[in-house]
């Protein structure tokens, strides 16, 4: 069982900012802004390129718990930035689909 699956089993604790049937929302451990916050999808899925079709729906629910997310932090007037790393070049950490829902600062680009 991954980290992200132990998280949403609740055998690590996290500070929860949303959670549906689907995903799960939780503050990064080692945030990268001053409001840095993962979605997951409750499923465990690899990464992005592993998805399929049939992952539509799903991807849906991430990319609107994360406007969800930023509504409720206070980060839609001044603008926030969504990302998802896929691979270890991308430096994508933990093999469990996530996307991070980054602002409280501005931010720089291009961001590599």
């Amino acid at each position: 069982m991954c980290l992200f699956c132990k998280i949403v089993s609740r055998q690590i604790p996290s500070d929860i900012v949303l959670e549906t049937d689907d995903v799960l929302a939780f503050k990064d451990v080692k945030p990268m802004a001053p409001v840095h916050v993962l979605v997951i999808p409750k499923r465990h899925l690899g990464s992005l390129h592993d998805s399929v079709p049939g992952d539509a729906a799903l991807l849906g629910h991430m990319l609107i718990a994360a406007r969800e997310v930023a509504d409720k932090l206070g980060l839609g007037a001044s603008g926030y930035r969504v990302v998802f790393n896929i691979g270890q070049d991308a430096g994508q950490s933990v093999l469990h689909l996530h996307l991070h829902v980054l602002g409280g600062r501005a931010m720089a680009w291009p961001p590599g």
